[in-house]
């Protein structure tokens, strides 16, 4: 089992920027993929960032503006988010899976609350 939890959130400008962070604690064995995604309520759950073994990937929506990255000693995913648009709005979520026991697996956080307004 894995346990993430997240930090970071909060309510910015547009154009500013924000830093999330995940740390994850557990049997983090055959977790290779640790990333982000973001939902409004009532619509379905949309990938942010992820990174895989040191591969990065990123929704076109965030392009340019958005980095993931990992810190493996620590167990932790960041995001960094600059250039903030009212559209970033949403509750974001950090992921983590892998195959563990022969099986899929996929573990998120609580989610925390990103607003972008003026």
């Amino acid at each position: 089992q894995v346990r993430l939890v997240e930090s970071g959130g909060g309510l910015v400008q547009p154009g500013a920027s924000l830093r999330l962070s995940c740390v994850a604690s557990g049997n983090m064995f055959g977790i290779n993929t640790m990333g982000w995604y973001r939902q409004l309520s009532g619509q379905e759950r949309d990938l942010v960032a992820e990174i895989t073994n040191d591969a990065p990937k990123y929704a076109d929506s965030v392009k340019g503006r958005f980095t993931v990255s990992r810190d493996n000693a620590e167990n932790t995913v960041y995001l960094q988010m600059d250039s903030l648009k009212p559209e970033d709005t949403d509750v974001y979520y950090c992921n983590a899976n892998g195959i563990q026991n022969w099986k899929r697996v996929t573990y998120w956080g609580q989610g925390t609350q990103v607003t972008v307004s003026s």
